[in-house]
């Protein structure tokens, strides 16, 4: 490319539109030395130019043109969406305070009377095309923040989940029976949700939100393990009730740590309620004899139901020092028994309609 036609390709470009070639000719030697210019004798030749690209800087319209007149034009230009943001003066002999604001209200930017004085002219287009580079330069900044601010996002977000799964980790690593534990159960409990959404009762609570904090705090129900002794945690067999006693307050301990969290962050964050609620809750059982406040029927958490299922089927099929492993049919049997006693009853009719994908996911991330 020369000099010059770089020159050229540099220079904003503004489409002149007027049927009449005398003024055509007028405003093409004003502008000449500046802008790169576009010319349309009538509306319809001037919005195939306008929509065609690259879209011109500005557009100069006469108003009284045969056929379809500037303020038409303008109505169409503004209606679409790749014209919309092209700045439009009017160029007319139409003095009426009435005709000004009829231009200004189908979004031109400016009105120019004829005959047309030429400082004027340039004045104001200089003005205009200033103006959209500017508001050019300020949309490129607010999409590179716009993009800064969804890879921070992504950052913080993808910290936070290797931050649960590592202390959800601290907690297996002292109990060598989870295994696979956490990650099956984060799965469980998602199926078991979005099966539950498919029930219109719950359409409306369990939205997408509720779907990512859920996936999100699963790992974490039994993060206060890391506060039971390892004489309980890692007794080769059945606990005496004592000890069960103290191996129930792993979710006093987790509630605690959440908890613990939410005071410094200061603020409500729905992530570390569901978080409290999965911890402290997930032992409950419908029909009020689990622990720790020996709550029941709805006034468990919607998190913690759905965990209960979760935890309680993943414990049956897997194996322990102290017990084989269940078939996937022998657990989905409990858990349908479990029915209205331990059970949510909506939560444990989700199981029986997908308890395959249940079991999908086990084989997906092995069997302790």
């Amino acid at each position: 490319m020369t000099q010059a036609a770089a020159a050229g390709a540099q220079k904003p470009t503004i489409l002149v539109v007027d049927d009449t070639p005398d003024n055509i000719t007028l405003l093409c030697s004003l502008l000449g030395e500046q802008y790169r210019n576009k010319v349309a004798t009538n509306g319809i030749r001037a919005l195939k130019i306008a929509a065609t690209e690259p879209y011109p800087d500005l557009i100069l319209l006469d108003i009284m043109m045969p056929d379809m007149d500037g303020y038409e034009v303008c109505r169409q230009l503004k209606a679409n969406i790749a014209t919309a943001g092209i700045p439009v003066i009017f160029l007319t002999a139409r003095t009426q305070e009435g005709d000004e604001t009829k231009g200004f209200e189908l979004g031109a930017v400016d009105y120019i009377t004829k005959p047309i004085t030429p400082p004027i002219l340039m004045a104001r287009v200089n003005t205009h095309i200033a103006l959209q580079n500017a508001r050019r330069v300020l949309e490129r900044q607010n999409l590179i923040l716009e993009e800064q601010v969804e890879e921070r996002t992504y950052k913080l977000v993808a910290l936070q989940d290797a931050i649960i799964i590592a202390m959800a980790s601290l907690a297996e690593t002292r109990d060598n029976d989870t295994g696979q534990h956490i990650r099956r159960t984060q799965h469980y409990v998602r199926e078991l949700a979005l099966g539950l959404r498919a029930v219109d009762a719950y359409t409306d609570e369990i939205d997408n939100d509720f779907l990512s904090n859920l996936y999100k705090t699963a790992p974490l129900h039994d993060i206060g393990k890391v506060g039971v002794p390892d004489a309980i945690l890692l007794k080769p067999g059945r606990l005496t009730p004592e000890e069960f006693d103290i191996m129930k307050k792993h979710t006093i301990y987790g509630r605690d740590a959440v908890v613990a969290a939410e005071k410094t962050l200061g603020v409500p964050e729905q992530f570390l309620t569901t978080a409290r609620e999965i911890t402290y809750s997930h032992h409950e059982k419908w029909d009020g004899t689990g622990y720790p406040q020996g709550l029941s029927g709805l006034n468990i958490p919607l998190s913690a139901r759905l965990m209960a299922v979760a935890d309680v089927y993943d414990a049956l099929i897997a194996e322990r020092v102290y017990k084989a492993p269940m078939s996937h049919e022998e657990a989905s049997t409990i858990i349908a028994d479990g029915r209205g006693t331990h059970f949510d009853p909506s939560v444990a009719d989700v199981f029986s309609r997908i308890n395959d994908k249940l079991a999908a996911i086990a084989e997906q991330f092995g069997r302790d």
